[in-house]
């Protein structure tokens, strides 16, 4: 069994070094990764979710949990072409790729008050579009806005009734003491962050 310590590395380090060890071990890999803090144990489990593997989370102390990758045989099992085809088909091929940045409260520049009333009205008017997004990323202080309490919240969380993904960066949840208070979609790490960024077919940041 492989032995991983990642606590003090910031997102998205342990995700992408234990991905990398799990990978270079091949079927059959076992790993134990030490990390700090529950964002991190969250990523790990989208990472086993991802690839099928077995997944075992534990708090060991204040501030420290350890957790348990295990590549069983036939555990990742690749999509079948036709599952592949009737996914890609079930959406708009328009929408398909389109991604909407939202990394701050308010829009634009000027006044901060003027700026959360038309980030609000954005996120309304982007639920309310017959082409709907592909993804929503939220970081920074955009990670507020899918968080309780917020007024965008609602109109996110149509916005993922209508299929829209949602996801809002770990580090900043964790920065901000958001990490209980994630309202709508769900927890992701700057290297998908970045991932989804770098492959879309069209940003859009508001």
């Amino acid at each position: 069994m492989m032995h991983l310590d990642m606590r003090g590395k910031q997102c998205p380090i342990p995700v992408i070094e234990t991905k990398h060890a799990m990978e270079a071990a091949g079927p059959g890999a076992e790993a134990k990764v030490l990390v700090d803090n529950e964002i991190a144990v969250q990523n790990l489990g989208k990472l086993a979710k991802k690839k099928g593997y077995r997944f075992e989370a534990k708090k060991e102390a204040e501030r420290e949990y350890s957790v348990l990758l295990v590549w069983e045989d036939g555990s990742v099992q690749p999509q079948a072409e036709e599952e592949t085809q009737a996914e890609e088909c079930s959406v708009d091929a328009r929408r398909r790729g389109t991604v909407v940045v939202l990394s701050s409260e308010t829009m634009g520049e000027g006044s901060p008050e003027l700026g959360a009333v038309l980030m609000k009205g954005f996120v309304y008017a982007l639920a309310q579009q017959e082409v709907l997004p592909e993804t929503v990323l939220l970081y920074n202080g955009g990670a507020k806005l899918s968080c309780e309490g917020a007024q965008t919240v609602e109109d996110l969380k149509s916005l993922e009734a209508q299929g829209v993904e949602i996801l809002t960066c770990g580090t900043c949840l964790n920065y901000y003491g958001l990490t209980e208070h994630l309202a709508v979609g769900s927890v992701t790490n700057m290297y998908e962050i970045a991932q989804r960024m770098t492959e879309a077919g069209l940003l859009v940041k508001p």
